[in-house]
């Protein structure tokens, strides 16, 4: 890990040595469709002066069928189409769509196709990212349909703060480790964080490659947490950039099995949090871990199928 680190950090500083380009740096959008062609007309609206101004706008299909308009969608709003052969999950498809793109493109907004963007945020965002070449990823703020500020700018999670948010989040909403998990956004602004949500986020398409892109062994959930954490391991940056908000109505891929879906997410805090406390001598924090969020996942598939 650590040899790895000094190769990233090595590379950034020789980033930081090379003279600056001429040209604008170029951009692309991509995101997944899973059944997504009731947000995804909503989301490429909110791009058509991005497409219009020649932004790469790329939706990777994760369930393509003869008889879905998702292509009739996408195609009609001027976006380019990739229809997988299997369901890769969200990390999965978003790495052979950005595998697609071509090779001078310099940064990459990944979002849920049901988020809504307004004009300017792509343009704000690599803006910011632009500002250091230590930056790795750059997001915005992120508000539910609501109009609330979703908090989508977290730290990692730490042995503490998991193992706290995991045994109390149910019983106590309000405790202290799930609270500094979560480190709400809605009174803070630009600040560095642990990660950003994947939601929507901008990524230096160098720093994205160089560290493997999304783990695909996170198939659903924690694939950005993962993301962001290497990327810091790396020596690159994660930005929240409050100044540009972008609207997530929500998983509409999800909704059908609650159940499900909660159990693929406490089994992805697992697998993220055993693959940060790896090794031989931290076996009782894995499993003391493993126990906390089993017992957390059997309590909120409950709720959900009640």
């Amino acid at each position: 890990m650590g040899h790895k680190t000094l190769q990233h950090t090595t590379r950034i500083e020789r980033i930081m040595t090379e003279p600056a380009r001429d040209a604008r740096p170029r951009a692309a959008v991509v995101t997944v469709s899973y059944g997504s062609e009731g947000v995804l007309p909503g989301f490429l609206s909110g791009l058509a002066e991005d497409i219009a101004a020649g932004v790469d706008v790329v939706v990777a299909d994760n369930a393509p069928a003869p008889d879905s308009p998702v292509e009739t969608i996408v195609r009609a709003a001027g976006a380019r189409y990739v229809p997988l052969d299997a369901n890769h999950g969200y990390g999965g498809a978003i790495n052979r769509a950005i595998a697609t793109l071509p090779v001078e493109i310099d940064w990459v907004l990944i979002s849920n196709p049901d988020v809504v963007l307004a004009p300017g945020v792509v343009d704000t965002l690599i803006r910011t990212g632009a500002e250091a070449p230590d930056i790795g990823s750059v997001g915005p703020a992120v508000l539910t349909a609501e109009g609330e500020v979703y908090p989508s700018a977290r730290d990692v999670p730490s042995i503490r703060s998991g193992v706290g948010h995991a045994l109390f989040a149910n019983l106590w909403p309000d405790n202290p480790w799930t609270r500094r998990y979560k480190r709400s956004t809605e009174s803070g602004g630009r600040r560095d964080a642990g990660w950003l949500s994947g939601s929507c986020v901008l990524v230096r398409r160098s720093a994205f490659e160089a560290v493997g892109g999304f783990d695909e062994e996170f198939f659903m959930y924690f694939e950005d947490v993962d993301l962001g954490y290497r990327l810091g391991l790396a020596g690159y940056r994660n930005v929240y950039q409050p100044d540009v908000s972008v609207v997530h109505s929500g998983a509409h891929s999800t909704r059908t099995n609650q159940a499900a879906m909660v159990a693929a997410h406490h089994e992805s805090a697992r697998r993220f949090l055993h693959k940060k406390y790896s090794g031989v001598l931290l076996a009782p924090v894995r499993l003391t871990l493993g126990v906390g969020l089993a017992a957390r996942s059997w309590v909120a598939q409950r709720k959900a199928d009640s």
